[in-house]
């Protein structure tokens, strides 16, 4: 197979991701003239000699060093699969990865990432909150293991970030994880802040790496890699996959680091298989129209609930009005709020259900980054395993509604949100003050 990147050129001009997307990595001669890859739906492949079957086990399990011109073969699709390498090939072209890996799900990339990055007697120090999924794995799963997992809160700032890693026994911390924008809050967390941390606490003998969970802006709005993180995660089922038909996820970092975490998701068998492969190709050819679209209509919808009399605040990147530091990392880090939206109704639970259950074009379902838009409640759905306590202190409220924008009318989705308000009826304090 030849380099991907021989072909990411044209007089001398560096084509954009969103052009790659089309052909990088694959070269139809390869396949009878087939403008698309074909889906390599195959367990093994045959080797032409022993000779070169010992060859590509020596450099499968380490044995030996890589020649500076040998590429690793084919030998069997926990290890590697044609339609994956292309695959992984385009997913690093927007974050300008060194090298990706896909999973077959986004807890795959995370668990598999962090299993092969730690080791017993280390600390997580991560933001909150994060996916529920997430959290139950740092807080629950890590533990058995012998890792432990020490959260901030999303008010916490660079100082008290730094003193509860000071506190941390020394040569204990091993990794700063974070997820940003927060879901479902849409917090901010300053990167270029959290890679100082893990540098800062880092030595030759215990490198202490800085991982991103960057679901939410996706690759097209926020390249965390280029802030410091050693790491970048993805649930390559949301806006990666875009049409909330597959389950997938994603890791990208340096050749060393991924290294590593492909020899774990060898022997643990989280790769991604081919078809699912072949359908996120598919999804990237479409991905910055998808998400400049959505995100266009969540900035008119966004601002439509900020001015409507039930909403009693919205949690979107551009409402950020009195939050300095926010309106900062928003500007050093983004390049488009995106198009996740949650927002506190106003009264409570009670609310906030009324209102789901009225919905008719939007669908009550978890998942975000599809064509279709979505709502859930975050406090018993997605973030259900979190304490009330917690979620408190994280700005998950019973109230809360979280809301992915897809690529419907505009103007469609705030009729249907509109009549879902009305559905809930207007609460006997805001009658009074309007009345008043």
């Amino acid at each position: 197979m030849t380099n991907p990147a021989d072909h990411a050129c044209i007089a001398g001009q560096r084509l954009n991701p969103e052009s790659l997307m089309m052909s990088y990595g694959y070269t139809p001669a390869w396949s009878e003239g087939a403008i698309k890859p074909p889906i390599f739906q195959t367990s093994t492949f045959v080797f032409k000699n022993a000779e070169e079957g010992k060859a590509f086990f020596e450099l499968a399990y380490g044995l030996r060093q890589q020649g500076p011109d040998e590429e690793m073969g084919l030998i069997y699709s926990r290890l590697n699969n044609p339609s994956l390498e292309i695959l992984e090939n385009r997913l690093t072209l927007w974050d300008e990865a060194e090298e990706a890996a896909s999973f077959a799900s986004g807890m795959a990339a995370i668990s598999t990432t962090l299993l092969a990055l730690l080791q017993p007697g280390d600390v997580v120090l991560h933001s909150e909150p994060v996916y529920g999924g997430s959290d139950f794995f740092l807080k629950n799963v890590l533990r058995k293991f012998g890792i432990e997992a020490v959260g901030f809160r999303p008010s916490a700032s660079v100082e008290e970030m730094q003193a509860q890693a000071a506190a941390i026994a020394p040569g204990r911390l091993a990794m700063v994880y974070v997820e940003t924008p927060a879901n479902p809050t849409n917090h901010l967390i300053d990167l270029d802040a959290c890679a100082a941390l893990a540098r800062q606490y880092a030595t030759p003998d215990k490198p202490v790496r800085f991982v991103v969970d960057n679901t939410f802006l996706g690759p097209v709005f926020q390249h965390p890699l280029k802030h410091g993180a050693d790491v970048v995660l993805y649930s390559a089922t949301k806006f990666l996959g875009g049409h909330s038909d597959l389950i997938a996820g994603a890791a990208l970092s340096s050749h060393a680091l991924m290294k590593e975490i492909k020899a774990m998701r060898t022997f643990m068998g989280t790769m991604c298989d081919p078809n699912t492969g072949w359908m996120l190709m598919r999804s990237l050819e479409t991905l910055k129209l998808r998400m400049e679209r959505a995100a266009q209509s969540a900035q008119l919808i966004a601002d439509w609930l900020r001015e409507h009399p039930l909403v009693e605040r919205t949690h979107y990147l551009t409402h950020l009005e009195g939050n300095p530091v926010q309106q900062d990392i928003y500007q050093r880090h983004c390049l488009s709020p995106g198009s996740m939206i949650s927002f506190d109704i106003k009264g409570g639970e009670a609310e906030a259900f009324r209102f789901l259950n009225a919905l008719r074009l939007i669908k009550l379902a978890v998942s975000l980054g599809g064509t279709e838009s979505l709502a859930e409640h975050p406090g018993t759905m997605t973030h259900s395993d979190i304490t009330l306590e917690d979620q408190k202190e994280m700005g998950i409220t019973p109230q809360m509604i979280r809301l992915s924008i897809g690529v419907e009318d505009p103007q469609d989705l705030m009729l249907d949100l509109g009549q879902a308000f009305e559905a809930v009826g207007m609460p006997k304090e805001v009658e009074v003050a309007e009345m008043v």
